[in-house]
């Protein structure tokens, strides 16, 4: 295959692209396939000879699409979303043609500078002050991780990294309950240990307990251990939980630790000023995660870490071997310093086509919409027999269930067997319960009110 060839077959694949959003609705979100039944369509090896992409393209057709879970289809409501607007689908094509590696500045000045300037752009779209800077990462778990990293050493003094953590105090982190399992996974990779990632209590609304939170670090402290920092969860996986941001930065503040917030999937929302209150306090936090990839139609993969001051992180995560140095420049920005691969996409050409193609305007509106078609979905659902809503709606994200686990857990499989909207599980206060979240780019209000519709028919009398 060559250029000419490409040509060619990219505008084959723009008319199949058209044609497979246009048929979404018509397909089950999830696909009804057992484990093993596409691979068993694969030849065990690969060619030796090539082959005519005539034939790829149709293998393509015939065993791809059916074997999807169909991430953009308008009536997901499962997880949270991984939004691909077609400005944003676009920038990737234009990306993946130019296939630039930025990991220096030099080696693609465009690819640093545009980043620099989108997130500059998303401070200011989510309300932060001025003075916060900042990076793009694939994922929010690869954004925690660098956080964590970064609070280990600052805890060590920058000694973990040379030195190692062997025969030191135990390094202590504090979150909740609600923060997403990303945080105990960096806390894992980071060396610091499952035990010592301490899970604060939290109180009626979800929250972390800032009294708590102070009462651990002091308990800590006593005990000869070291507490180094804490994770603070802003819209939880699992019910979409919000912790007292303010009052709990207070806390670490007052006991000189750093504050990671956990924005994944609820920063996107705060570029709507009438939801800002769910984040209050959030100025005085150190670093900041959020995925446009998650709500704002930005392909995935693409996260923004926020930092107060990016000094600690490009100290625990940069280095600079003489193969890597830019002559003549030892000042300019190299992400790759910020973050912990070497290698960097051209994340932020999305962020700039998105951005501009529908505007903050628009994308309020897109934001806003879900938000009241939740309520409303919440509201219908809560009339039909059986039902019980068990956490309200935090932004677009609810949960209910039924008289029991297995009853709960046989209505999800019903659902999602059916294929007409897509819908997933989570535990809460020890209960089986199904998550609603609304959120996919396209959906329209008749797709969101399908959620109580297909469920009141698959109801068991």
């Amino acid at each position: 295959m060559n250029h000419d060839d490409l040509n060619h077959w990219s505008k084959r694949a723009a008319d199949w692209t058209t044609d497979y959003h246009a048929s979404l609705r018509d397909r089950p979100v999830r696909a009804p396939l057992t484990p093993g039944a596409i691979a068993a369509q694969l030849p065990a090896l690969a060619p030796d000879a090539p082959e005519p992409m005539e034939t790829i393209f149709a293998d393509f057709e015939a065993i791809v699409p059916p074997g999807m879970t169909h991430w953009q289809h308008p009536r997901f409501f499962a997880y949270f979303p991984a939004n691909a607007s077609p400005a944003s689908m676009l920038a990737e094509q234009l990306a993946n043609a130019m296939a630039a590696q930025g990991m220096l500045w030099q080696t693609s000045p465009a690819v640093t500078e545009i980043e620099q300037v989108m997130v500059g752009w998303l401070r200011a779209a989510l309300g932060l002050p001025e003075g916060f800077t900042g990076t793009i990462h694939d994922s929010a778990t690869t954004t925690t991780l660098s956080a964590i990293l970064t609070m280990r050493e600052q805890a060590t003094a920058f000694a973990g990294n040379i030195k190692g953590l062997s025969g030191s105090p135990a390094l202590r982190f504090y979150a909740s309950s609600q923060t997403h399992s990303s945080v105990d996974k960096a806390i894992r990779v980071a060396g610091i240990g499952q035990d010592n990632l301490v899970k604060i209590e939290t109180d009626a609304s979800f929250s972390m307990a800032p009294e708590a939170l102070d009462a651990a670090i002091k308990a800590d402290r006593a005990a000869g251990l070291i507490p180094a920092g804490v994770i603070l969860c802003a819209g939880g996986t699992s019910i979409g939980a919000f912790d007292h941001i303010a009052d709990c930065i207070t806390v670490a503040k007052s006991h000189d630790l750093p504050v990671h917030v956990d924005a994944a999937w609820a920063g996107s929302a705060m570029i709507c000023p009438e939801f800002r209150t769910l984040w209050r306090g959030i100025e005085g936090a150190d670093s900041i995660v959020f995925n446009p990839h998650k709500w704002l139609g930005v392909q995935f993969d693409c996260a923004i870490q926020f930092l107060r001051d990016p000094t600690p992180q490009v100290k625990t995560l940069g280095l600079r071997p003489t193969y890597l140095e830019t002559a003549g420049r030892e000042e300019i920005v190299n992400f790759n310093e910020w973050t912990v691969p070497l290698g960097r996409r051209f994340r932020a050409l999305k962020l700039w086509f998105t951005l501009r193609a529908y505007g903050l305007d628009g994308l309020r509106e897109r934001i806003r919409n879900h938000v009241l078609w939740a309520n409303e979905a919440c509201d219908a659902l809560a009339t039909i027999r059986g039902v019980r809503i068990k956490t309200q709606p935090i932004l677009s994200l609810f949960t209910f269930a039924l008289k029991s686990d297995e009853a709960t857990e046989a209505l999800l499989t019903r659902i999602n067997d059916d294929g007409r909207i897509y819908l997933t599980q989570t535990r809460h206060e020890g209960e089986y319960v199904i998550r609603v979240q609304v959120g996919q780019f396209d959906c329209t209000r008749e797709d969101v009110m399908m959620i109580p519709q297909v469920i009141a028919e698959l109801m068991v009398p």
